[in-house]
């Protein structure tokens, strides 16, 4: 008896000492920014005053940009499902030649930073663009192909692992039994993909409606979602509190859509097999969706060719004066740091991101993966994963005004610490490192660590002969995903990055707003240096084939 209690004892010291890392980060880094956020939006003068909050949402202009918010982030649902769902089916059921380049490339625009893909489609349709004859330069019809554009690839990765999965015996038996092509899609395939839709399709409504670089770029002024209002209001117009109510809105209709999600990807999950059907070939009825997908990798391409052909014109000529000029400031002195010294500090920061996101990821990751052998310990680990789940409630914009509004003042005065950004980037990453960690250790049989016990290891001889030989490309994995991410982040970045402290993302957005050729090709070249990191880290990432970074 008194083993069995040791026993008990010792596991959950272990839990602990997993756990207490990110519960410290957490609170300190998570709880009390988002608290000091609810307290500015609700309080006032010290008292509980929720008509600030009311008086907010009663604005005209809040309104139109809730209106925008809901009816943007549906259509672009809607379209990424749309074009997601033929690309799935081409690059995860066919055999194709070249099908995991494609793969690759199509995940590509979900790192790109945001404001790449708002610069890439400036350029495709602003003026002098190929398509500037269309007219679509700051409407919401450029708004939402830049959604799609970056959303598609959720679907195609989400939809595509469950897809190469399904049993196609179902399918061959309907087909034997005289079903159409068109009916066996309808009543045998679609009806075992449609929980990881609905899912896929939940996530999607989340990023678009949290979009923030592609809005702010695109849109301005005139068409705004929440995420981009939130930042006019405390940088244009000063008005935090207005700020706090939409941020406190935000937080809770997030917050909403991510339990829904949640309980969607626990119905989906059955659907998977682990086993990999075999791939087809390529027959007639496959046409639609070949073209469908063509159509998406040229939606893809398009705007990132004009970006690199435009990054190397100066004035009627080729040239690459736009390069050179990264080591400069542009034609405005108002613009501190050059491109190339602002990729150097990306490159640290994303650097130092990515290491606190792995740290936290994986101590998060055990902990929520170790089985539990009493009732305490699994309401313990029961409690800590929901803790652990709480920053996928918030956006990066949400996250970087808390730590603009709270972090100011002794004794967590961080303004100046060189730690405050990449902390925040890792939190913005770490969901990505934990949903790609948790299958992986999940899937551990844990007799096998009970084995290792049994022979006398330890509990760290345990982790290095039965977990790390598991989990060593997977963590590869998750470490290019949060380094691409960390890189491109812009908008926890933009509320913190000081003036002689840029990331690259925030000079490109600041180049964009000053007046001068200079300043837009510098911009432009930027952009293209800034892609191609991105797609480089994210082809890598592809090759180590991890299954579970389909789990966005």
């Amino acid at each position: 008896m008194d083993r069995r209690h040791d026993q008990v004892t010792r596991r959950l010291l272990t839990l602990a000492g997993l756990a207490a890392l990110p519960l410290a980060v957490l609170g300190v880094f998570f709880v009390l920014p988002v608290g000091g956020m609810v307290a500015r939006g609700l309080w006032a003068d010290g008292a509980f005053d929720p008509r600030g909050l009311v008086e907010v949402l009663g604005r005209p202009r809040v309104h139109r940009v809730l209106g925008f918010t809901l009816w943007s982030a549906t259509l672009g649902t809607l379209l990424s499902v749309a074009v997601g769902l033929p690309a799935a089916y081409v690059l995860h059921r066919l055999d194709l030649p070249g099908r995991r380049v494609v793969r690759a490339a199509l995940l590509v625009p979900f790192v790109l930073p945001t404001v790449v893909v708002g610069v890439a489609f400036r350029q495709l349709i602003g003026e002098g663009g190929p398509l500037a004859f269309l007219g679509l330069d700051g409407t919401p019809t450029a708004i939402i192909a830049g959604l799609v554009f970056f959303n598609a690839a959720v679907v195609i990765r989400a939809v595509g692992a469950a897809w190469e999965s399904l049993d196609r015996r179902p399918a061959e038996a309907a087909a034997a039994l005289g079903a159409t092509p068109w009916q066996v899609l309808h009543t045998v395939t679609l009806p075992a993909l449609r929980p990881v839709i609905v899912s896929s399709a939940s996530v999607v409504f989340l990023f678009c409606a949290t979009a923030f670089g592609i809005v702010l770029t695109l849109g301005g002024v005139r068409y705004s979602t929440v995420e981009t209002e939130i930042y006019l209001l405390t940088t244009t117009l000063f008005d935090l509190r207005s700020a706090a109510a939409l941020s406190v809105l935000q937080l809770v209709v997030v917050t909403g859509l991510l339990v829904v999600t949640g309980r969607l990807r626990a119905v989906a999950d059955p659907t998977v097999s682990r086993q990999f059907a075999r791939l087809g070939r390529v027959s007639r009825r496959d046409v639609p969706a070949l073209a469908a997908t063509a159509v998406l990798l040229a939606l893809v391409a398009a705007p990132l060719v004009t970006l690199l052909v435009g990054s190397l014109r100066a004035g009627d000529g080729w040239s690459l004066a736009n390069y050179r000029a990264l080591g400069s400031t542009g034609d405005d002195p108002a613009v501190l740091v050059s491109a190339g010294e602002a990729l150097l500090i990306s490159l640290r920061t994303a650097v130092d991101a990515t290491w606190i996101a792995l740290l936290l990821g994986l101590s998060i990751a055990l902990v929520v993966t170790r089985r539990s052998r009493s009732r305490g310990e699994r309401r313990v680990r029961s409690l800590l994963d929901g803790v652990f789940m709480l920053p996928l409630g918030v956006s990066a914009v949400t996250l970087g005004f808390g730590f603009l509004i709270t972090l100011d003042q002794p004794p967590l005065d961080l303004r100046d610490s060189p730690l405050l950004v990449p902390i925040a980037q890792a939190l913005v990453a770490l969901p990505l490192v934990v949903r790609t960690l948790v299958p992986v250790l999940a899937g551990i049989d844990d007799r096998q660590r009970q084995a290792a016990a049994s022979l006398g290891a330890g509990p760290l001889r345990t982790l290095w002969t039965v977990d790390v030989p598991v989990v060593w490309k997977p963590l590869l994995a998750a470490s290019g995903f949060a380094f691409a991410a960390s890189l491109g982040e812009f908008g926890a970045t933009a509320f913190l990055a000081r003036e002689d402290q840029p990331t690259l993302p925030v000079v490109i957005f600041r180049l964009l707003g000053r007046p001068g050729e200079l300043n837009y090709g510098t911009a432009l070249a930027a952009s293209v240096v800034l892609a191609t990191t991105t797609a480089v880290v994210m082809l890598v990432v592809e090759r180590l084939r991890v299954p579970s970074l389909g789990a966005f």
